[in-house]
């Protein structure tokens, strides 16, 4: 890691900081002088949360772009685009994504040390409980970019535990970390996230008062609170973002009970309402929720001009760069068995004509942004952790003990899609993954965790109803950048 470990940038756009902090901030700033408030804590904070936020990771690479091209979602005349599909790494356009995104990711790993290193220098800097959610955050996010990079750079914990993991970075200097084994580094995981879920104890999310909704919404206060650090939790590592990033990485690691205790916290909290159909199909387009915002648990910010003009460019224009044909829409989303009445596949996508003689193709409205001056019932984020996903880890990791408790997660994360059918037994686990891979390929679409369930799994990526592409650590594993390699020997 020797080309990040001095990496302290902490450019932050204005229109993304009022969404945390009433500043100006600086394009640059020096961590000594930084450090040195309360005030300059939490712009550093921010600062690692729009870093994250943007194309090279979260904002691009991570959500809208390489993962998902690799989850088979779309049909594509281009080159470039098809070999990504293919896994074929040797591309430059891969090789390059690559090298932005574990770049980018140990550079945001290197600003949450800086934070965590002066943060217990001086606790009397804090006021109202602030020294705890800025160090629950920090650790929270730190364990969130090393878990993905774990998911991206090494393989699987079911296909080898003592395997060559990653660097657990936890400290700033000039000494690189060596690599970690897949389990060690999963323990590293686990020993951040379960540190920042007891500092977030008190995190105002789990109040009462704190009330989940549109900023319309007369009820929701998350935007209501007078000091702007506190609005908006959950565009951050909140207390149940943290719970969720658990249940993930427990269930990643095949401990189903811990995955199970962690998902069930967040269902049971009954923080997150469930969208309603109308909301969703609101004939008003300034009303209308396109992403079960609501249900988000955790997002990055990401509603800036250069995002937005990427994501209209990738899927929403006439000819965009990503799209499927209706036929392979269609067949993902079961139009003719259960997915007749979903409503993703009703709303989502929109039949377009091909302009070029071909298929119809099935153009998603995801993240479609009405433009202005009309308004938009919830900002432009990035998807971190859904609700819908802690069903389905519950229902995964209660399957083997308790199948009736498993389906009923099952059919409350269809139902919540306009799914009425429900599945009252199944033949045995793997015929339950395999339902649960159907579900998560149509709620994930567009958003890239996919991918990472299939290298969980170990399974084949599915291709089409009558093509797969086998499982093995030659797609599932990406090629450490070639500067890394040169650096390393270990």
């Amino acid at each position: 890691m020797k080309k990040l470990l001095f990496i302290f940038s902490l450019g932050v756009s204005l229109a993304s900081c009022k969404k945390f902090l009433d500043i100006k901030p600086e394009s640059q700033v020096d961590k000594d002088e930084l450090f040195k408030s309360e005030q300059g804590f939490k712009e550093a904070l921010n600062g690692i949360y729009t870093k994250c936020a943007g194309t090279s990771l979260y904002g691009g690479q991570l959500t809208y772009n390489l993962l998902d091209v690799m989850a088979q979602n779309y049909q594509f005349n281009d080159i470039g685009y098809q070999e990504i599909a293919n896994f074929q790494y040797s591309n430059g356009t891969i090789k390059g994504a690559i090298i932005e995104i574990w770049s980018n990711a140990y550079s945001a790993i290197a600003n949450c040390n800086y934070l965590l290193q002066a943060i217990d220098k001086d606790t009397t800097l804090f006021s109202n409980g602030n020294y705890r959610l800025i160090k629950g955050e920090a650790l929270a996010m730190r364990a969130y970019l090393h878990f993905d990079m774990l998911r991206l750079f090494a393989p699987s914990y079911v296909n080898g535990p003592t395997l060559k993991g990653i660097p657990y970075v936890t400290k700033v200097g000039t000494t690189s970390t060596p690599f970690s084994t897949v389990a060690a580094s999963l323990d590293s995981v686990l020993k951040d996230l379960t540190a920042a879920k007891a500092l977030l104890a008190a995190d105002p999310i789990r109040f009462s008062a704190y009330v989940i909704g549109y900023a319309s919404d007369p009820a929701a206060s998350e935007l209501k609170d007078a000091d702007l650090f506190m609005q908006n939790r959950r565009h951050r590592m909140n207390y149940f973002a943290v719970c969720g990033e658990l249940a993930r990485v427990y269930l990643y690691k095949n401990d189903l009970a811990n995955a199970l205790s962690n998902a069930e916290e967040v269902i049971l909290s009954a923080k997150f309402p469930a969208t309603k159909q109308e909301d969703f199909f609101q004939t008003d387009i300034q009303k209308r929720d396109r992403i079960f915002y609501k249900e988000l648990i955790s997002c990055f910010y990401t509603e800036t001009k250069t995002i937005i003009d990427q994501l209209q460019a990738r899927f929403t224009k006439q000819n965009p760069a990503f799209s499927g044909t209706m036929a392979q829409v269609n067949e993902i989303y079961e139009v003719g068995t259960v997915g007749a009445e979903d409503w993703r596949l009703k709303q989502w996508f929109l039949n377009t004509a091909s302009t070029t003689g071909g298929p119809d193709r099935g153009v998603l409205q995801k993240y479609y942004r009405n433009a202005a001056p009309l308004t938009n019932i919830h900002p432009l984020v990035a998807p971190a952790i859904r609700l819908t996903e802690m069903y389905y880890i519950a229902a995964e990791a209660s399957f083997g003990k308790d199948q009736p408790r498993a389906l009923k997660y099952f059919n409350t994360a269809r139902a919540m899609r306009g799914i009425g059918n429900t599945v009252s037994s199944v033949a045995g686990k793997p015929d339950f993954i395999e339902l649960l891979l159907k579900e998560a390929r149509k709620e994930f679409y567009g958003e890239s965790q996919l991918f990472y369930m299939y290298k969980r799994l170990n399974h084949a990526v599915t291709i089409n109803a009558t093509s797969s592409k086998p499982a093995s650590n030659a797609i599932f594993v990406f090629p450490l950048p070639d500067d890394e390699n040169a650096y390393r020997n270990n």
